[in-house]
């Protein structure tokens, strides 16, 4: 993989979280951390600093509330229990919860859109649909996700049809 250090802010963003979900999935086998399994990649890639503190941030906020974490997955997919997750589909999320809750440095949209499109890509899309469904749900309950559109774009779409007489 190529230096960052010419990139865009959010493709710098975007290798962080490459580099994290493979750090967090890395250390599910047990044989490093995550913290050392993201230095070694760090190492070996040549990453820029602003991606490099970016998925330390990342890693930091997985290893630092993982059962905190945990939890906010038991109670937002509950017939999904964490320990029977696919690795893959624990690591990611964990990593995108890490994230929206604990390392946020997007708005919670673009987050869970980037979450979702590694699931898509490293998972498929039952993983895609849960990790969508898990931040969503996390997002509306802590108040991140932000005023509903749904509200306004039904008043919107009223007022034209009762303002029209035929």
């Amino acid at each position: 993989m190529p230096s960052t250090t010419a990139a865009a802010p959010h493709a710098s963003r975007r290798t962080a979280r490459r580099l994290a979900l493979a750090a967090v999935f890395e250390a599910e086998f047990g044989q490093r951390t995550a913290l050392a399994a993201l230095e070694r990649q760090l190492g070996e890639l040549g990453i820029d600093d602003e991606t490099a503190g970016h998925a330390r941030a990342l890693v930091e906020a997985v290893v630092r509330h993982r059962d905190t974490i945990d939890a906010r997955i038991e109670a937002a997919a509950p017939a999904y229990p964490v320990v029977q997750l696919a690795r893959i589909d624990r690591a990611l999320l964990r990593s995108a919860l890490g994230e929206l809750l604990h390392s946020a440095t997007a708005p919670a949209r673009v987050i869970i859109a980037e979450w979702v499109g590694l699931a898509r890509t490293y998972s498929g899309e039952p993983a895609r649909r849960l990790l969508n469904g898990v931040l969503g749900r996390v997002a509306d309950e802590t108040g991140l996700a932000g005023p509903t559109r749904r509200e306004g774009d039904r008043e919107s779409r009223r007022a034209p049809t009762a303002r029209i007489r035929r």
